[in-house]
């Protein structure tokens, strides 16, 4: 049940070994080069002493190194280790403790003194001195990768999947709730090094035999219009911050291509999911996976989207709305919700606490309530900050808003929205909380609007709400008649 293995084999067997697997910038790359080099990877890592359950971290952007130096670590019994290149120095040495081997770029090399390293310039060079690699008799349950929480509360965690997790990802999710197939062509927003983006751009095409557009730099709205055209995208995959930015500031006839949209991350609000689906001219599904879960485990599918739910799990998902001391709530109760399923971290229970707030309806489409960290307490009354978003939201020049209970000098909570608006527009600290004032109960209302820049938010695009809650609050509000 070798990963890299089997998905060799698939795409033998399936007859897509010789179609395109990855495009990068003008350059194509077929399936049967992805495992050949991934094989011949492989080799290169043993002739420096790579064992089997040893660590092999990444630090890689995204491109096809990235997948050769992944499967071919998986090919050897080894465990890939990916981390955001983007990373400060001290995160990468800390990240690469226990590591055998660092796969990098050459502008990283000075971060690991003392460990092997493998430049990934140089890998495709290298290839002609390696046969490729046979693979290491391992079990679906061994382990396989590893990858760090996106640390919306502050440090991130690891969580090991392992060789048989994928499969589980591609025949929940990518197959049935997308129709995934051959003549697919997939665009990630979130990076290989994420397990989102690792999903979508690498588990999902080799094993379904489509292709994925990788692209190294953090993709701009520009850059996400233009490679969409430019390779005719078929399956767009994104954040909500990230189709709000393309709904302000890009051409909707780029996205012709585009026969479906799918949201991750953090929920996707019912006004944005409207925006984007008539920007785009297509459905926009949203969904919830998480790193410990390992890629999407509920979601909206082409069959069926409600709007302002991520959808029902999807088998062989469970999940679980439960109070405080671990008992079901009924149908409608908001609580905290559990999953549980076969892709859970190696070593973890049955049953996984995801960290959000959430209720199933009697059709079992789940409504997020936020995080369960998220809840305010202002004035002695716990107020969930998605409902003020929502009605902010609904301004047509608000692109992004965040609400969250910050402390002022005299110690007491008060909600502060921020706000990032569409280009050109002013002044909007009046309208809003005129629309606070009307939709909202006094207590829910926020006292005041600070306009951002942009919102602090992991490289995954959830929002780290924690940042905002350090933020002073203005001194007075002139917007605020009481």
């Amino acid at each position: 049940m070798n990963l890299a293995a089997v998905l060799e084999t698939r795409a033998a067997e399936g007859g897509w070994a010789d179609d395109a697997a990855f495009l990068v910038g003008e350059r194509v790359f077929t399936h049967r080069e992805v495992h050949d080099g991934a094989a011949r990877t492989g080799s290169l890592l043993l002739g420096l002493g790579v064992e089997r359950g040893a660590r092999v971290l990444l630090a890689l952007p995204d491109g096809v190194e990235f997948v050769w130096a992944f499967l071919g670590t998986a090919r050897i019994g080894a465990v890939a280790v990916p981390v955001n290149p983007r990373l400060t120095a001290a995160d990468h040495r800390a990240a690469a403790a226990g590591a055998a081997v660092v796969v990098c770029g050459a502008d990283l090399d000075d971060r690991f003194a003392g460990l092997p390293l493998v430049i990934a310039d140089d890998l495709e060079s290298c290839f002609i001195e390696y046969d490729p690699a046979e693979p290491a008799p391992v079990e679906g349950t061994d382990a396989a990768y590893a990858q760090y929480t996106s640390g919306t509360t502050g440090s991130p965690k690891s969580a090991v999947h392992a060789h048989g997790h994928p499969f589980v990802y591609v025949d929940a999710f990518a197959q049935p709730a997308i129709a995934l197939d051959r003549t697919d062509v997939v665009l990630s927003v979130s990076k290989l090094y994420f397990a989102y983006g690792l999903g979508n751009s690498l588990f999902f095409p080799l094993a379904t035999g489509c292709r994925a557009v990788l692209h190294a730099a953090h993709p701009r709205p520009d850059d996400v219009a233009e490679l969409v055209r430019h390779h005719r995208v078929t399956v767009l995959f994104g954040v909500p911050t990230s189709y709000a930015h393309l709904v302000a500031g890009t051409d909707p006839a780029d996205f012709a291509p585009v026969r479906v949209a799918v949201s991750a991350g953090e929920a996707l609000g019912v006004t944005l999911a409207a925006r984007a689906r008539a920007f785009l001219g297509c459905p926009i599904l949203d969904g919830l996976g998480s790193t410990e879960v390992g890629q999407t485990f509920a979601s909206n599918t082409l069959e069926r989207c409600v709007d302002g739910t991520v959808g029902r799990a999807l088998p062989p998902y469970r999940v679980a709305v439960r109070d405080d001391a671990g008992r079901d709530l009924p149908t409608g109760e908001v609580g905290a919700l559990w999953v549980a399923g076969p892709t859970l971290p190696l070593g973890s229970g049955e049953w996984l606490c995801t960290g959000d707030r959430a209720l199933v309806d009697a059709e079992g489409f789940l409504q997020l309530h936020g995080r369960t960290d998220d809840m305010e307490m202002v004035g002695g009354i716990s107020v969930s900050p998605r409902e003020i978003e929502e009605v902010l939201g609904r301004h047509p020049a608000v692109t992004e808003v965040a609400v969250a209970g910050v402390v002022g000098d005299d110690g007491a909570s008060r909600l502060q929205a921020f706000v990032v608006a569409a280009p050109g527009a002013e002044d909007l600290e009046g309208e809003l909380l005129a629309m606070a004032r009307s939709a909202l109960a006094p207590f829910k209302e926020p006292r005041s609007v600070v306009m951002v820049e942009a919102l602090p938010r992991t490289p995954t695009g959830k929002l780290q709400r924690f940042v905002l809650r350090g933020v002073q609050p203005p001194a007075s509000s002139p917007n605020r008649s009481r």
